[in-house]
């Protein structure tokens, strides 16, 4: 039986980035994926927000994805765009980038890192016990790991063996999302009717002056909502066709599909993210509709967030309890994000007063603080972990300060390459002892010349010294006094020092 300290189920974002993460860590880690290569077909995702881009340049790699991707305004609610191009970050903007791109480029980064990758298989069960789980394996061997992450989407098999309730919604609406040849023209673009949303478009496109324009050849991209909630089944070509022509009074000569799937409004999320040592992210977490582009992005960040604390457990730094605040921090978020999808996919019926709302929503967010706030949550730019009471940086994501140190000049996110924790002394070189710090813990001594903004909050106070976790959010805003320090040391590191 082959042994790991992690083992990750699930091939896709969320796992490749807590691959990733772990890796970086120094832990044992592994990922069983089905498919035989990092191929994807179809669409799927469409792209990153702005926190998520933020996320991989805390780790040195969002510029392959800036390379290949359509630099956008992608933040909105409910049809209405949400421009963040004035918030305090490198990244005032979403890209648009297709997951199977998304995929590849994450797999290219864990590819450089010491990460063990079993495709073409699946994880077929685990049973765990007090001191690690057994993984069986759908060729028949088995692994054994110390910890097991599920990040296998929405039909887990890593949540319901470890009897992890999903509670939630059942579907209201479905749609069918397809790559297809069409014999004659659709009319671009998205349009609203009396069954939905639907939308034609060239997969090759350009976004020029923030508009899209398609490529004059090639398969069309179409989703199209259902008269009715589709079968669970697969869908086929004469489902698609039956779709159309119930929208459009045509199917448009569709044929030959490169692929067919079926998406819906199902709302649901885990009761717990953890069982003692099995774990859930990204869509095996919780699942909802589309709307916002949000499902990728919480799952990276889901990753993000799990990684280093799985570590830290993992290389014996910390308790297991640590693990505990993997779910109080993550599900909050996740449940937000199923509140505003649920309001957006209520407000694309086309019941009359249905639209009232939405053009009261519509005024609302055509002004400037609801803007900022919608935005802001969409982007991912405000969460807010709780982590005390203080100063208004405690919890929320580190800025990406231009910093002054030996006379050098770097970015916060260059610090944070190697998903270590930082200590930034703003008080005066000598201030702090690194010999009294945790190993993995940082000392930079530091000068920012300009204001601390945040988004949403706009600017505030200057600190003297801030803790930075790996994952780019802080933990602990002091001075030279040191009041705290030890005990946020202690919390998220394992280890407090003698101040």
């Amino acid at each position: 039986m082959t042994g790991h300290q992690v083992v990750i189920a699930g091939g896709g974002p969320t796992g490749l980035t807590l691959a990733g993460e772990l890796a970086l860590a120094g832990v044992d880690v592994a990922v069983v994926e089905r498919r035989a290569s990092q191929d994807l077909p179809g669409a799927r995702a469409g792209g990153l927000h702005s926190r998520t881009i933020e996320v991989f340049d805390q780790r040195g790699i969002a510029e392959r994805f800036l390379a290949e991707g359509q630099v956008a305004q992608v933040a909105g609610f409910a049809h209405n765009r949400l421009d963040i191009s004035d918030f305090p970050t490198r990244h005032p903007y979403g890209l648009g980038l297709w997951q199977k791109h998304i995929e590849r480029i994450l797999g290219g980064w864990v590819a450089e890192l010491p990460v063990t990758v079993y495709r073409g298989r699946e994880v077929a069960g685990i049973a765990q016990d007090d001191a690690g789980v057994d993984v069986e394996l759908s060729d028949g061997g088995t692994l054994r790991a110390d910890y097991v992450a599920g990040c296998d989407g929405g039909r887990s098999l890593i949540r319901k063996a470890a009897g992890i309730e999903f509670p939630g919604w059942d579907p209201t609406t479905s749609s069918l999302i397809a790559e297809v040849e069409m014999a004659q023209e659709p009319d671009w673009g998205i349009h609203r009717d009396a069954f939905g949303i639907h939308s034609f478009g060239r997969l090759e496109y350009e976004i020029r002056d923030g508009e899209v324009v398609y490529k004059d050849e090639g398969p069309v991209g179409v989703m199209v909502t259902e008269e009715r909630v589709g079968a669970a089944a697969e869908p086929t070509l004469k489902d698609l066709s039956e779709a159309l022509i119930a929208v459009c009074g045509t199917d448009f000569g569709v044929h030959s599909p490169l692929w067919i799937s079926r998406f819906t409004d199902t709302t649901r999320q885990a009761a717990a993210y953890r069982n003692r040592r099995v774990l859930l992210a990204g869509d095996a977490a919780h699942v909802h509709a589309p709307d916002g582009g949000q499902g990728l992005n919480i799952g990276v960040q889901d990753a993000v967030n799990l990684g280093w604390k799985l570590a830290q457990v993992v290389n014996g730094i910390s308790p297991e309890g640590l693990l505990d605040t993997y779910h109080s921090e993550r599900h909050p978020v996740a449940a937000r994000v199923l509140r505003n999808t649920m309001a957006q996919t209520a407000l694309r019926r086309s019941d009359d007063r249905i639209q009232a709302v939405g053009e009261v929503i519509s005024e609302l967010l055509s002004m400037d603080e609801p803007r900022r706030r919608f935005a802001a949550m969409q982007s991912g730019l405000d969460i807010h972990y709780d982590v005390g009471e203080g100063h208004p940086l405690l919890g929320r994501r580190m800025p990406d300060l231009d910093l002054i140190t030996k006379g050098n000049q770097l970015r916060v996110f260059t610090l944070l390459h190697d998903a270590r924790p930082l200590l930034l002394n703003f008080g005066g070189p000598g201030s702090f002892d690194h010999t009294q710090l945790p190993e993995r813990v940082r000392l930079i001594d530091a000068r920012h010349e300009g204001p601390w903004e945040l988004p949403v909050l706009g600017e505030v106070t200057a600190p003297g010294a801030v803790l930075v976790r790996p994952d780019g959010y802080v933990a602990w805003v002091g001075d030279r006094a040191k009041h705290g320090l030890a005990d946020a040391l202690g919390s998220w590191f394992g280890q407090p020092a003698p101040f």
